[in-house]
Protein backbone atom coordinates (compact mmCIF):
# COMPACT_ATOMS: atom_id res chain seq x y z
CA UNK A 1 0.00 0.00 0.00
CA UNK A 2 1.83 3.44 -0.19
CA UNK A 3 1.57 6.34 1.37
CA UNK A 4 -0.96 7.95 -0.49
CA UNK A 5 -3.73 5.37 0.01
CA UNK A 6 -2.64 5.48 3.52
CA UNK A 7 -3.23 9.20 3.52
CA UNK A 8 -7.24 10.63 5.12
CA UNK A 9 -6.87 13.42 2.52
CA UNK A 10 -7.14 11.46 -0.64
CA UNK A 11 -10.63 12.13 -1.83
CA UNK A 12 -12.68 9.72 -3.41
CA UNK A 13 -13.38 9.88 -6.82
CA UNK A 14 -14.96 6.92 -8.47
CA UNK A 15 -17.23 3.37 -7.42
CA UNK A 16 -16.01 0.63 -9.31
CA UNK A 17 -18.97 -2.43 -9.06
CA UNK A 18 -18.58 -6.15 -9.88
CA UNK A 19 -21.46 -6.97 -12.10
CA UNK A 20 -22.54 -10.69 -11.12
CA UNK A 21 -22.90 -10.75 -7.69
CA UNK A 22 -22.88 -7.40 -6.25
CA UNK A 23 -24.73 -5.45 -9.04
CA UNK A 24 -27.45 -7.77 -9.93
CA UNK A 25 -27.68 -11.44 -8.22
CA UNK A 26 -27.34 -13.89 -11.63
CA UNK A 27 -25.45 -16.97 -10.31
CA UNK A 28 -28.34 -18.92 -10.57
CA UNK A 29 -28.96 -18.17 -14.22
CA UNK A 30 -25.11 -18.91 -15.06
CA UNK A 31 -25.57 -22.13 -13.19
CA UNK A 32 -28.52 -22.58 -15.65
CA UNK A 33 -27.18 -21.73 -18.83
CA UNK A 34 -24.31 -24.01 -18.12
CA UNK A 35 -26.11 -27.32 -17.32
CA UNK A 36 -28.19 -26.45 -20.68
CA UNK A 37 -25.12 -26.06 -22.16
CA UNK A 38 -24.27 -29.42 -20.98
CA UNK A 39 -26.94 -31.56 -21.92
CA UNK A 40 -26.74 -29.73 -25.50
CA UNK A 41 -22.99 -30.56 -26.00
CA UNK A 42 -23.90 -34.27 -24.28
CA UNK A 43 -21.37 -33.82 -21.76
CA UNK A 44 -23.72 -35.52 -18.84
CA UNK A 45 -22.38 -32.80 -16.55
CA UNK A 46 -24.92 -31.34 -13.84
CA UNK A 47 -24.12 -28.24 -11.56
CA UNK A 48 -25.90 -28.77 -8.75
CA UNK A 49 -25.87 -25.55 -6.09
CA UNK A 50 -23.73 -27.56 -3.48
CA UNK A 51 -21.43 -27.90 -6.59
CA UNK A 52 -21.34 -24.31 -8.52
CA UNK A 53 -21.14 -22.56 -5.27
CA UNK A 54 -17.65 -23.80 -4.79
CA UNK A 55 -17.01 -23.55 -8.31
CA UNK A 56 -17.48 -19.84 -8.42
CA UNK A 57 -14.09 -20.05 -6.78
CA UNK A 58 -12.66 -20.27 -10.61
CA UNK A 59 -12.80 -16.69 -12.00
CA UNK A 60 -14.28 -16.91 -15.46
CA UNK A 61 -16.90 -19.87 -16.92
CA UNK A 62 -14.40 -20.98 -19.72
CA UNK A 63 -11.53 -21.59 -16.45
CA UNK A 64 -14.51 -22.84 -14.18
CA UNK A 65 -15.10 -25.46 -17.17
CA UNK A 66 -11.54 -26.68 -17.50
CA UNK A 67 -11.12 -26.42 -13.60
CA UNK A 68 -14.17 -29.17 -13.19
CA UNK A 69 -12.69 -31.75 -16.03
CA UNK A 70 -9.63 -31.35 -14.21
CA UNK A 71 -10.84 -32.10 -10.95
CA UNK A 72 -12.89 -35.42 -12.68
CA UNK A 73 -11.99 -38.89 -12.46
CA UNK A 74 -11.35 -39.42 -16.58
CA UNK A 75 -9.07 -40.76 -18.60
CA UNK A 76 -6.01 -38.43 -19.59
CA UNK A 77 -7.30 -38.86 -23.47
CA UNK A 78 -10.92 -37.69 -22.32
CA UNK A 79 -9.68 -35.32 -20.34
CA UNK A 80 -8.23 -33.55 -23.36
CA UNK A 81 -11.19 -34.18 -25.49
CA UNK A 82 -13.39 -31.99 -23.06
CA UNK A 83 -10.74 -29.22 -22.70
CA UNK A 84 -10.42 -29.00 -26.76
CA UNK A 85 -14.34 -28.71 -26.43
CA UNK A 86 -14.61 -25.72 -23.72
CA UNK A 87 -14.74 -22.99 -25.86
CA UNK A 88 -17.54 -24.22 -28.36
CA UNK A 89 -19.35 -24.71 -24.88
CA UNK A 90 -18.44 -21.55 -22.99
CA UNK A 91 -20.15 -20.01 -26.29
CA UNK A 92 -23.57 -22.01 -26.02
CA UNK A 93 -23.47 -20.94 -22.34
CA UNK A 94 -22.90 -17.30 -22.99
CA UNK A 95 -25.93 -16.99 -25.78
CA UNK A 96 -28.22 -19.36 -23.62
CA UNK A 97 -27.41 -17.23 -20.84
CA UNK A 98 -28.41 -13.95 -22.64
CA UNK A 99 -32.02 -15.87 -23.59
CA UNK A 100 -32.37 -16.42 -19.93
CA UNK A 101 -31.87 -13.15 -18.80
CA UNK A 102 -34.17 -11.76 -22.02
CA UNK A 103 -37.09 -14.12 -20.02
CA UNK A 104 -35.95 -13.09 -16.27
CA UNK A 105 -36.97 -10.26 -14.41
CA UNK A 106 -33.50 -9.08 -13.22
CA UNK A 107 -33.22 -7.15 -10.22
CA UNK A 108 -30.48 -5.02 -8.63
CA UNK A 109 -29.19 -6.01 -5.17
CA UNK A 110 -30.27 -4.14 -2.25
CA UNK A 111 -28.88 -0.47 -2.48
CA UNK A 112 -26.82 -0.26 -5.54
CA UNK A 113 -29.42 1.84 -7.66
CA UNK A 114 -29.44 4.35 -4.79
CA UNK A 115 -25.91 4.40 -4.25
CA UNK A 116 -25.19 4.81 -7.82
CA UNK A 117 -27.79 7.42 -7.48
CA UNK A 118 -25.95 9.46 -4.97
CA UNK A 119 -22.57 8.78 -6.46
CA UNK A 120 -23.83 10.95 -9.48
CA UNK A 121 -25.51 13.68 -8.11
CA UNK A 122 -22.24 14.17 -5.66
CA UNK A 123 -19.84 13.83 -9.30
CA UNK A 124 -17.93 10.54 -9.00
CA UNK A 125 -17.12 8.51 -11.56
CA UNK A 126 -18.89 4.75 -11.98
CA UNK A 127 -17.35 2.00 -13.29
CA UNK A 128 -18.33 -1.73 -13.85
CA UNK A 129 -16.02 -4.96 -13.88
CA UNK A 130 -17.42 -8.59 -15.00
CA UNK A 131 -15.68 -11.89 -15.41
CA UNK A 132 -18.38 -13.24 -17.75
CA UNK A 133 -18.59 -12.53 -21.36
CA UNK A 134 -19.02 -8.93 -23.06
CA UNK A 135 -21.68 -9.94 -25.09
CA UNK A 136 -23.99 -9.68 -21.84
CA UNK A 137 -22.79 -7.59 -19.76
CA UNK A 138 -24.22 -4.14 -21.29
CA UNK A 139 -27.85 -6.04 -21.86
CA UNK A 140 -27.61 -7.06 -18.09
CA UNK A 141 -26.61 -3.46 -16.79
CA UNK A 142 -29.33 -1.99 -19.14
CA UNK A 143 -32.22 -4.70 -18.28
CA UNK A 144 -31.06 -4.02 -14.37
CA UNK A 145 -30.66 -0.17 -14.41
CA UNK A 146 -32.68 1.62 -17.18
CA UNK A 147 -30.96 3.50 -19.95
CA UNK A 148 -31.30 6.21 -18.58
CA UNK A 149 -29.18 5.32 -15.33
CA UNK A 150 -26.95 3.58 -17.34
CA UNK A 151 -25.67 6.36 -19.75
CA UNK A 152 -24.27 7.41 -16.51
CA UNK A 153 -21.17 4.09 -16.59
CA UNK A 154 -18.49 5.64 -17.56
CA UNK A 155 -16.38 2.45 -18.03
CA UNK A 156 -17.43 -1.17 -18.74
CA UNK A 157 -14.38 -3.78 -18.56
CA UNK A 158 -15.37 -7.42 -19.25
CA UNK A 159 -12.70 -10.23 -18.39
CA UNK A 160 -12.17 -10.83 -22.46
CA UNK A 161 -10.49 -7.33 -22.29
CA UNK A 162 -7.74 -8.31 -19.52
CA UNK A 163 -5.07 -11.29 -20.34
CA UNK A 164 -5.49 -12.16 -17.04
CA UNK A 165 -8.62 -12.59 -14.45
CA UNK A 166 -9.37 -12.54 -10.86
CA UNK A 167 -7.70 -12.31 -8.51
CA UNK A 168 -5.30 -10.57 -10.67
CA UNK A 169 -5.64 -6.79 -10.48
CA UNK A 170 -6.36 -6.09 -14.38
CA UNK A 171 -9.78 -5.57 -14.33
CA UNK A 172 -9.68 -2.94 -11.94
CA UNK A 173 -7.01 -1.27 -13.35
CA UNK A 174 -8.12 -0.82 -16.41
CA UNK A 175 -11.80 0.35 -15.34
CA UNK A 176 -9.68 3.10 -13.20
CA UNK A 177 -7.32 3.76 -16.47
CA UNK A 178 -10.97 4.35 -18.42
CA UNK A 179 -11.83 6.28 -15.18
CA UNK A 180 -9.61 8.39 -15.77
CA UNK A 181 -8.92 8.19 -11.56
CA UNK A 182 -6.26 6.32 -9.76
CA UNK A 183 -6.79 3.53 -7.64
CA UNK A 184 -6.13 5.04 -4.44
CA UNK A 185 -9.47 7.37 -5.07
CA UNK A 186 -11.52 4.76 -6.00
CA UNK A 187 -13.66 2.29 -3.82
CA UNK A 188 -14.62 -1.11 -5.63
CA UNK A 189 -17.62 -3.29 -4.48
CA UNK A 190 -17.44 -7.27 -4.37
CA UNK A 191 -19.26 -9.96 -3.42
CA UNK A 192 -16.40 -12.66 -3.86
CA UNK A 193 -12.53 -13.86 -2.40
CA UNK A 194 -10.79 -13.54 -5.73
CA UNK A 195 -12.80 -10.18 -6.23
CA UNK A 196 -11.62 -8.63 -3.20
CA UNK A 197 -7.86 -10.00 -3.70
CA UNK A 198 -8.39 -8.19 -7.30
CA UNK A 199 -9.62 -5.09 -5.65
CA UNK A 200 -7.06 -4.86 -3.28
CA UNK A 201 -4.12 -6.02 -5.61
CA UNK A 202 -4.80 -3.26 -7.41
CA UNK A 203 -4.97 -0.77 -4.44
CA UNK A 204 -8.46 -0.15 -4.02
CA UNK A 205 -10.61 -0.08 -0.98
CA UNK A 206 -12.96 -2.63 -0.87
CA UNK A 207 -16.11 -3.54 0.77
CA UNK A 208 -17.27 -6.98 0.41
CA UNK A 209 -21.15 -7.64 -0.07
CA UNK A 210 -21.13 -11.58 -0.74
CA UNK A 211 -24.22 -12.76 -2.36
CA UNK A 212 -25.71 -16.17 -0.83
CA UNK A 213 -23.58 -18.02 -3.40
CA UNK A 214 -20.26 -16.79 -1.79
CA UNK A 215 -21.26 -16.16 1.90
CA UNK A 216 -18.88 -18.77 2.81
CA UNK A 217 -15.96 -17.45 1.42
CA UNK A 218 -12.97 -16.11 2.86
CA UNK A 219 -13.54 -12.01 3.26
CA UNK A 220 -10.81 -10.94 5.68
CA UNK A 221 -8.91 -8.48 2.85
CA UNK A 222 -11.97 -6.83 2.41
CA UNK A 223 -11.60 -3.37 4.19
CA UNK A 224 -15.32 -4.11 5.56
CA UNK A 225 -17.66 -7.54 4.91
CA UNK A 226 -21.45 -6.44 4.60
CA UNK A 227 -24.87 -8.39 4.21
CA UNK A 228 -26.11 -6.15 2.36
CA UNK A 229 -25.75 -1.93 0.99
CA UNK A 230 -29.18 -1.80 2.63
CA UNK A 231 -31.58 1.16 2.50
CA UNK A 232 -33.27 3.72 4.19
CA UNK A 233 -36.35 1.69 4.64
CA UNK A 234 -34.66 -1.56 5.23
CA UNK A 235 -31.83 -0.99 7.92
CA UNK A 236 -29.25 -3.41 7.91
CA UNK A 237 -28.27 -5.82 10.42
CA UNK A 238 -26.72 -4.44 13.78
CA UNK A 239 -23.53 -6.36 13.10
CA UNK A 240 -23.41 -4.80 9.38
CA UNK A 241 -24.45 -1.73 11.57
CA UNK A 242 -21.67 -1.78 13.56
CA UNK A 243 -18.67 -2.12 11.35
CA UNK A 244 -19.78 1.10 9.89
CA UNK A 245 -19.96 3.57 12.98
CA UNK A 246 -23.98 2.66 13.40
CA UNK A 247 -25.20 3.72 10.26
CA UNK A 248 -28.40 1.80 9.38
CA UNK A 249 -27.72 1.52 5.74
CA UNK A 250 -24.65 2.80 3.20
CA UNK A 251 -24.55 6.03 2.25
CA UNK A 252 -22.28 7.74 -0.11
CA UNK A 253 -21.38 9.63 2.68
CA UNK A 254 -20.68 6.16 5.13
CA UNK A 255 -18.58 4.96 2.01
CA UNK A 256 -16.56 8.48 2.02
CA UNK A 257 -16.26 7.91 6.04
CA UNK A 258 -14.52 4.35 5.51
CA UNK A 259 -12.59 5.24 2.56
CA UNK A 260 -11.02 8.30 4.38
CA UNK A 261 -10.46 6.58 7.86
CA UNK A 262 -8.95 3.21 6.46
CA UNK A 263 -9.60 2.13 9.71
CA UNK A 264 -7.66 -1.04 9.90
CA UNK A 265 -9.56 -2.17 13.25
CA UNK A 266 -13.52 -2.38 11.15
CA UNK A 267 -14.31 -6.43 12.05
CA UNK A 268 -13.50 -8.32 9.04
CA UNK A 269 -16.00 -11.02 9.44
CA UNK A 270 -17.28 -12.66 7.04
CA UNK A 271 -21.68 -13.00 7.72
CA UNK A 272 -22.96 -16.31 9.18
CA UNK A 273 -24.49 -18.82 7.18
CA UNK A 274 -27.65 -18.20 6.28
CA UNK A 275 -27.72 -14.14 7.20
Amino acid sequence: MTDETRSGDTALEALIFDLDGTFVDTDELHRRAFNQAFLEFELGFEWKPDLYEKLLSVSGGADRIRHYIDSCPFPQEQKLALHAAVPAVHREKTRIYGELLSDNAVKLRSGVRRLMAEAREAGLKIGVVATSASANMQPLIMAALGREAAAHIMAFVSADRVSRKKPAPDLYLLAASMLGVPPARCVALEDSTNGVLAAKAAGIFTIATPSRWTRAQDFSRADVCLSELGEPDAPLPDADAARIGGASYVSLDVVKTLFAARNPNIALQRPAAGS
